[in-house]
């Protein structure tokens, strides 16, 4: 059974989530993220939502160390680096990683985190 703060956590989670997928319903290719003042906008709002998720799994992480490590599928020491270079180097993000993330990668963390709700809440 989750930890009520572990399950805000990962609802937390999943919100940004749908918030990522919305804004980045909107690009079609990773220079139209810098190629326009509203693609540089929406950059920066998706870097948020990403550093968001990442400070949440550190916390998780922290919690629960097991937790995690059940679902190995996901690399989740990448996104919690991700969201010390968004919070501290935010001048190193690379909008071409920022783009694949949320093309191949955003939709399989929505699953797990799904995944780890429904599991590690029966």
């Amino acid at each position: 059974m989750l930890d009520d703060i572990i399950r805000d956590n990962l609802q937390i989670i999943l919100e940004s989530i749908v918030l990522i997928e919305d804004r980045f319903s909107k690009i079609n290719s990773a220079e139209d993220l810098v190629s326009s003042k509203d693609g540089v906008l929406m950059l920066d709002a998706i870097a948020m939502r990403l550093q968001v998720v990442g400070e949440l799994l550190k916390k998780i992480n922290k919690m629960d160390k097991s937790l995690l490590e059940n679902y190995p599928e996901i690399e989740w020491d990448k996104i919690m680096r991700l969201r010390d270079i968004v919070s501290h180097h935010y001048e190193k993000v690379d909008h071409e990683i920022i783009y694949d993330i949320c093309k191949n990668h955003i939709p399989r963390l929505k699953s797990t985190i799904h995944e780890i709700i429904e599991k590690e809440n029966s």
